[in-house]
């Protein structure tokens, strides 16, 4: 099986029962090529909720990651099960619909335990900007792939919103908190990516073209090569030669 180099320790069991989950394709590998595998996906969490009876308060897929917040329902149930549940079916389906075999997921997902109230919160807010934080929106509710607007009364019997709105005034109280710029660094950034130049290079040209950074004004590059830096966690050197943009620049940029 393929795998992301992390030793298999024991996973610690979460005293609340909540759990930040994130799931990777296997050798970065996109896991959504169209918008039908993105809504076969929600199915496939929909289908393993009426197996095995948990509670989800936020997704977001991404292209070629994903990230739950989920709670189990008793203390004994297994979050690798909930987890194997909604990917052995999807990848079956994805592998078929693009003629492909083998492993799609990367065979140990990540996962975090929350156990206070204050990072739930934090750990729902990082789910839900992770398209605008990727420059993919410009409005977090402009992301179709997120549990975002089943909190602002979408029709939904996917996502459990009671428990979260709870903890604010109203709905625009919510959304308030929700867009608030933070930053936040929950779970995906504890493990650096080591990229390839080439892969940097493709990773960056799937949410930003290259060839025009150096044509933007210098407030929309810097604040650019910024958000590159914060989600890739290159090195200053690697970013310089695959952006073709001065080293001085990134280190001024990374400093601020």
């Amino acid at each position: 099986m393929g795998g992301d180099n992390v030793p298999r320790t024991a996973r610690e069991k979460s005293q609340t029962g909540i759990y930040h989950l994130m799931l990777r394709g296997i050798d970065k590998r996109d896991l959504f090529l169209k918008d039908s595998e993105y809504q076969k996906f929600v199915d496939y969490i929909q289908k393993a909720k009426d197996k095995c009876e948990f509670t989800i308060y936020a997704y977001c897929l991404m292209t070629n990651h994903i990230h739950l917040l989920i709670k189990t329902q008793t203390e004994t149930q297994d979050v690798g099960d909930i987890v194997r549940r909604i990917t052995v079916g999807y990848a079956q389906y994805h592998n078929f619909q693009n003629g492909r075999t083998g492993h799609l997921f990367q065979n140990r997902f990540r996962s975090e335990i929350i156990d206070n109230d204050v990072y739930f919160l934090e750990v729902l807010r990082y789910i839900h900007q992770n398209p605008l934080k990727a420059r993919m929106v410009k409005n977090i509710e402009d992301y179709q792939w997120s549990s975002f607007n089943a909190y602002l009364g979408t029709e939904n019997i996917l996502v459990e919103t009671k428990f979260v709105l709870s903890f604010f005034k109203d709905t625009k109280d919510f959304v308030t908190f929700m867009k608030q710029l933070n930053n936040d660094q929950c779970l995906e950034y504890n493990l650096k990516t080591r990229y390839t130049d080439e892969d940097l290079k493709e990773f960056v040209s799937s949410f930003v073209d290259i060839s025009s950074l150096n044509q933007l004004d210098i407030g929309s590059r810097n604040e650019l090569l910024a958000t590159i830096k914060e989600v890739t966690t290159s090195s200053n050197r690697q970013l310089s030669r695959v952006l073709n943009i001065g080293r001085g620049i990134i280190e001024k940029v990374h400093q601020k």
